[in-house]
């Protein structure tokens, strides 16, 4: 493991990517024991307290755990893709709104993911997967309902339709489709959308899933692309004509 105190970039960044590097490369497995921060210290050349923020960066990552007593010491951590949806769901958010994604760009490619997802969910789905699908479903036409409530719902119902297919990978993979870029979406257009329009659609969603219509589950989410990117750019040519 090495880093360069040449470069401007900081030290304890480099070491905790120096670290991070040899865990996903298999140099430091599951459970193994780091060196200790003198140790760590003396091998790059830096103070205790910079090892010691490396730790901590790479403890938010969820990439080691720490261990008090005379046992103790920092470990690398057995990550789990439940203890990794909340980064894939921070980093999405972070991706899409510092990097300024257009808004047809992002959700092409979150209805894309999910059409693809659609087969193994009809294919898969347990009853619990249905039954959060169609209570989510009811909690959408229920009157009185915010639109940060509806958005939480949104986001419970295609977060049901992904997880139906039974793949932990597929979950992870989506989850900052559903959950980063679901909320960016309906944070433009809800003054727009007709939720009776998206409920139905849901419906329909749900209806394929349950009797096991790949196809007919695919079609609806392209229908509902198709309503949300038109939502987008006539809530974004109401903006340019009025700042126009």
């Amino acid at each position: 493991m090495k880093i360069d105190p040449n470069k401007p970039a900081d030290l304890s960044a480099q070491i905790a990517a120096a670290i991070r590097d040899a865990i996903v490369s298999g140099a430091l497995i599951v459970d193994e024991r780091l060196p200790s921060e003198a140790e760590l210290a003396d091998h790059f050349h830096v103070s205790r307290p910079t090892v010691r923020e490396a730790l901590k960066r790479l403890a938010a990552q969820s990439l080691i755990r720490t261990q008090r007593g005379a046992t103790g010491g920092a470990f690398v951590r057995r990550l789990s893709y439940e203890d990794a949806y909340s980064q894939q769901i921070t980093t999405s958010t972070l991706l899409l709104s510092m990097n300024a994604i257009r808004f047809d760009t992002a959700c092409e490619a979150r209805y894309a993911l999910e059409r693809a997802c659609a087969p193994l969910s009809a294919q898969r789905r347990s009853a619990d997967h249905l039954a959060t699908m169609r209570s989510e479903i009811f909690r959408q036409g229920q009157p009185g309902l915010t639109d940060e409530a509806f958005c939480a719902s949104d986001v419970a119902f295609h977060r049901a339709l992904v997880d139906g297919a039974g793949n932990p990978v597929l979950s992870y993979q989506l989850a900052g489709a559903v959950e980063a870029m679901q909320p960016l979406m309906n944070m433009i257009t809800f003054t727009a959308r007709s939720r009776t329009e998206i409920v139905g659609l849901h419906a329909r969603i749900a209806d394929a899933i349950e009797a096991r219509e790949a196809a007919a589950a695919e079609a609806v989410l392209s229908e509902l692309e198709v309503y949300t990117q038109d939502l987008g750019r006539n809530v974004m040519a109401e903006r340019a004509q009025r700042s126009g």
